[in-house]
């Protein structure tokens, strides 16, 4: 259950703050809905309390997961999929939508490693810079760092 002001991920979207709590009157039936404004986007949702845990709606990660996301990360012996660019995209897309901080970490991973071997499609890139985004915006929130220090520690563990 979040209150008004909790920080939360909505998976795809990213990193939003509860703004309010609404009670409306939809076919009848009296629903509570969180009102939640994405940080990243001028864009505001609202998600029906009762659904929130199965769209993926989340809490911040844990600052003591945040080693787990970097282990993720920072694995070598990946084996990436051969398999055509549009399977990919779409496997990928699959774990950004599951808002699991870690499949979102292993999609990073992965498209850092397609891109040292190959180039990637316009796709593929924007999955990258989604990928990237998303975890920046979390990680230095749970962290409580800068962004652009964020950008710059998931950089240097494809870069060691």
């Amino acid at each position: 259950m979040f209150k008004i002001g909790d920080k939360a991920v909505y998976p795809a979207h990213g990193v939003g703050v509860i703004e309010d709590i609404k009670c409306k009157v939809i076919s009848g039936n009296k629903r509570t809905f969180y009102v939640m404004r994405i940080l990243d986007k001028d864009m505001t949702i609202m998600i029906p309390t009762e659904n929130a845990q199965t769209v993926g709606l989340r809490g911040i990660i844990d600052k003591k997961e945040i080693p787990k996301v970097f282990k993720v990360l920072a694995e070598k012996n990946v084996e990436v999929d051969c398999q055509t660019w549009n399977r990919r995209y779409r496997e990928y897309m699959e774990k950004i939508k599951s808002g699991s901080v870690f499949e979102v970490a292993e999609v990073l991973r992965d498209l850092v490693h397609l891109k040292s071997d190959k180039d990637l499609s316009f796709g593929e890139r924007q999955m990258l810079d989604l990928a990237q985004n998303l975890l920046v915006k979390e990680l230095s929130i749970a962290k409580n760092v800068a962004e652009d220090k964020m950008r710059l520690r998931l950089q240097s563990i494809f870069t060691t």
